[in-house]
């Protein structure tokens, strides 16, 4: 199987849009407060993906997108690959993009927030190299500004 990394383009926000749904949900319902459950309705994944094509790498296999990571700045915002393709080895290849991303941006370091709940996230960062710096709020963005949402700050030198 080969992946391809490429920058997101407009044709990919439906793609990007469902992967981020599903998996977002799979790491985050019971995981952070009901509040931000309410707003990150399935029309809202779809409303923002294509605003955020400019930050999106995407994993191509064959002529199917399988995953994308969102960096902005030092911060890797958003990884997530599609239920078909976990455990294929996409996600480390664009964890590693987005090390690389970040430090081409000029930073030392990335860093990212996982839902304090998110143990499948949490382990795959920790063996792939990012430190736990422990618990803090995260500043969700929402409509009416942010919304704090129980987090482990994670890092790595990049």
């Amino acid at each position: 199987m080969t992946i391809m990394l490429r920058p997101a383009e407009d044709a990919d926000a439906e793609a990007v849009a469902a992967i981020w749904y599903a998996g977002w949900g799979d790491g985050h319902l019971g995981n952070v407060p009901d509040e931000l459950v309410a707003i990150r309705t399935k029309e809202s994944f779809w409303e923002r993906a294509p605003q955020r094509i400019g930050d999106t790498t995407v994993a191509v296999v064959g002529d199917e997108v399988a995953g994308f990571v969102m960096v902005v700045n030092d911060e890797v915002e958003q990884v997530y690959v599609s239920g078909e393709h976990r455990g294929s080895g996409v996600a480390g290849i664009l964890i590693g993009e987005a090390e690389r991303q970040v430090e081409a941006a000029g930073y030392d370091a990335a860093w990212l927030a996982v839902a304090t709940g998110n143990a499948r996230a949490r382990r795959f960062y920790e063996r792939s190299g990012w430190i736990d710096e422990g618990p803090f709020d995260y500043p969700a963005s929402v409509e009416t500004g942010t919304l704090a949402v129980p987090c482990h700050r994670y890092v790595k030198p990049v």
